[in-house]
């Protein structure tokens, strides 16, 4: 999974090197917080777990995924499936909980969360990432994009308290996306997306670089790549 936890700025994955980067990023920082049983939900192929488990106080990892979900590789399979509706745990199992990317694809969020904090122990952590910026993906099962305005209050009517949202990215990183996006994604010739590729990833460098995302407001007319943070029960 090193493509998660060991991003190369390659012109092969100036789409994802970005977004990738900064989600590991925000995983590192919040790390401190997780301990004890973590389960990741809408797991995946679970890149992030020998990370947590080698870095953190967390000693149980458990994936959850939603049946009949895209199969991400047949050798790996989640440890439970849910229906999307009620998860297969009792109350309070959990010192935290993990989501990456995975909001957007829940048709009725506010199922989701509160099943999220149904599950949690007291105190226990929520932590979440979601795109804002980002190409149609998974169809159709691609739901939302989400505001930190209709986030949070999603969060606040499950029962979250002490919510911190943050953006993983401004307007220079919003370009840097688009631009990895459009040179890798959409339709052209191999020949024209190599030689474009090697033409912009320079420019991407820049605008990564030129980002401040620790300095992003939510303000009128800010842009925005994608939204993370924590919640707690």
């Amino acid at each position: 999974m090193k493509d998660f936890t060991k991003i190369e700025f390659t012109i092969e994955n100036l789409d994802r090197y970005y977004i990738r980067t900064y989600i590991f990023n925000a995983i590192k920082d919040t790390l401190p917080q997780f301990k004890g049983s973590l389960l990741d939900i809408g797991c995946g192929k679970m890149p992030y777990e020998n990370y947590i488990l080698e870095n953190s106080k967390v000693d149980k990892y458990v994936g959850l995924d939603i049946e009949g979900a895209l199969e991400y590789d047949k050798k790996i399979k989640p440890d439970f499936a849910w229906d999307g509706q009620i998860m297969p745990f009792e109350d309070n199992c959990f010192e935290c909980a993990f989501g990456t990317e995975v909001l957007e694809h829940c048709p009725d969020p506010k199922v989701t969360l509160k099943e999220v904090f149904r599950v949690l122990k007291p105190k226990g952590v929520f932590f979440f990432t979601v795109p804002f910026l980002w190409n149609l993906h998974e169809v159709p099962h691609d739901e939302y994009r989400y505001t930190p305005f209709s986030l949070k209050r999603h969060l606040e009517d499950s029962g979250f308290r002490e919510i911190e949202i943050k953006a993983t990215g401004g307007w220079h990183a919003s370009m840097a996306q688009m631009l990895g996006l459009w040179v890798r994604r959409s339709p052209m010739t191999n020949r024209k997306r190599y030689w474009l590729s090697l033409f912009l990833k320079p420019v991407i460098k820049f605008l990564i670089k030129m980002d401040k995302n620790t300095q992003v407001k939510f303000v009128e007319g800010q842009m925005i790549t994608g939204l993370y943070g924590i919640a707690k029960k």
